[in-house]
């Protein structure tokens, strides 16, 4: 993902061929004011921002709690596994599914109405064919990552191919519009019919069948409520032209997208065909924990930061000052989340999920780590990718899933879990991060941008870390001895972060992501 200076040449190509399929600057018209077009921008990133967080950190809590009730009164760690195996398929396939193709709804400039017709027929061809490929294949695929099982679920659960394929559009449409109210609405549809399906049918043994029937049911609920968020979208068609210039634009990002999925689900295939279904399980539920603040804050900030950073693209110095104060958002909310949970792994997994799951918290410090590696470079990606270095993007993440590969199963065979967590930070922070400081840096984005980010809340960590390993060592790992101890660690983070709090309220300037 690299970017020295913007490659207006390719952005007004992608911008030009919009135009030429019969769009028109969307961005303001004749006699609007920079000053206008930039405040009207900034309210609609905030508010997007609000209704965005909002919204995963509502979806995130109810995850949160149907996990606990799954994993302590439903399910086990096989079953987990088998999940686990089925999710991740999935979500590498979803990262390339309908070829990049509908970034263009949000990226280039012009009406998208005009070729939005052929981008809907692209994805879902595209991601019917997949799913062909992957109806067949699948015990195939589940024997190679020793799970046999796991081939039915695998059929049910990748039916969300050729749903999301067809959603893309409507999708596009809401995200390009800031519209994050709507998508919360439709985000709580989906959650609470997939819930309850899953639900209903994991308490009646179904296992991990009740994952991908729950999937389903909710992606299905969640295209009709999209198509009626945004009418008219959902419809077919065809032009030669737009095509030939949607996939030159789309199958770049769709490449880079795959390998980005590869890079946090290659350990989930290292982990299953090493080390079997019952570490898997274990895996997987460590996993999803740190993934808790990674996804409440992350994704919240992912559905208006390229958007917001396209906008953006065409001035280097409100693009590096909306990406560091974005980044500092992202940072200051997320590191005490990964403090915590990295601290007090064995309290917090035994007290949320019981006992039996307690070999997951000897991997979860270690993927506390990660994500906050994987925050700052999900953030990276997005920047790079408003500014056109698609080529580049795919050679960073192809580096990154070769180097990941065998150092994860040299891990996986001397440290199990946990060495598999220890490899993917190994890799993270000594190869891919510099790699990003570099291709930020060609931006125009430099260390001082990221480090004026990353200084208070780095502190504040240092120091949350050591009042945690003091604390623990005094009070214990009693249920009223971690509450405590995280009240002090919290009180301790904040502390150190006031200074840092004025640069975090620039953020709220029009020119901030």
């Amino acid at each position: 993902m690299d970017s020295v200076r913007t490659p207006d040449s390719e952005r007004s190509e992608a911008s030009g061929r919009a135009d030429e399929n019969g769009g028109s600057d969307a961005r303001g018209g004749p006699g609007t004011s920079d000053a206008v077009a930039d405040n009207s921008l900034g309210r609609k990133v905030r508010s997007a921002a609000r209704w965005s967080l909002i919204n995963t950190v509502v979806m995130r809590l109810g995850n949160f709690a149907t996990g606990i009730l799954l994993a302590r009164f439903a399910l086990g760690p096989a079953e987990w596994g088998v999940y686990g195996i089925a999710q991740t398929v999935l979500l590498v396939l979803l990262s390339a599914n309908e070829l990049g193709v509908s970034l263009a709804l949000i990226r280039w400039d012009g009406d998208p109405r005009r070729f939005a017709p052929t981008v809907l027929t692209l994805a879902t061809a595209s991601s019917v064919l997949l799913y062909a490929a992957l109806f067949v294949s699948a015990p195939t695929v589940a024997g190679l990552l020793d799970s046999p099982h796991a081939s039915g679920v695998l059929r049910v659960m990748c039916l969300c191919l050729v749903i999301d394929g067809v959603a893309q559009v409507p999708a596009g449409f809401l995200t390009r519009e800031f519209a994050q109210g709507k998508r919360m609405l439709i985000d709580a549809l989906n959650f609470v019919l997939s819930t309850a399906v899953t639900l209903a049918l994991a308490f009646a043994g179904w296992g991990a069948m009740s994952f991908a029937w729950g999937a389903v049911v909710g992606n299905v609920a969640a295209l009709v409520a999209s198509a009626v968020a945004a009418p008219g979208t959902l419809r077919f068609g065809w032009d030669p032209q737009q095509a030939r210039a949607l996939l030159k634009f789309g199958l770049p990002l769709a490449g880079a997208s795959l390998l980005a999925l590869a890079v946090v689900n290659v350990d989930t295939m290292v982990v299953g065909s090493t080390l079997g279904g019952v570490s898997l399980g274990f895996y997987v539920l460590a996993f999803n924990m740190s993934g808790w603040p990674v996804r409440v804050i992350s994704e919240a900030a992912r559905r208006v930061s390229f958007a917001g950073f396209s906008r953006l693209a065409d001035t280097p110095q409100a693009l590096a000052q909306g990406f560091s104060r974005a980044l500092a958002v992202l940072v200051t909310g997320t590191v005490p989340l990964c403090v915590l949970l990295g601290g007090l792994a064995g309290p917090v997994v035994h007290l949320v999920y019981g006992s039996k799951w307690l070999p997951a918290a000897e991997a979860l410090p270690w993927l506390m780590a990660l994500g906050l590696i994987r925050i700052g470079c999900e953030l990276a990606y997005d920047c790079l990718v408003a500014v056109g270095q698609r080529r580049s993007l795919i050679l960073v993440q192809g580096l990154w899933v070769l180097a990941l590969v065998p150092v994860l199963i040299v891990c996986a065979r001397s440290g199990g879990i946990v060495g598999v967590a220890q490899g993917h930070v190994l890799v993270g922070a000594v190869l891919v991060v510099p790699v990003f400081l570099h291709a930020l840096g060609r931006a125009g984005i430099g260390l001082a941008h990221i480090a004026r980010a990353c200084a208070w809340p780095f502190l504040g960590g240092i120091v949350m870390t050591l009042v945690i390993l003091a604390a623990r060592h005094l009070l214990g790992d009693g249920t009223p001895a971690v509450f405590a101890i995280g009240a002090v660690a919290l009180a301790s983070y904040v502390l150190c972060v006031l200074p840092g709090l004025g640069f975090l309220r620039g953020a709220r300037t029009p020119e901030a992501v």
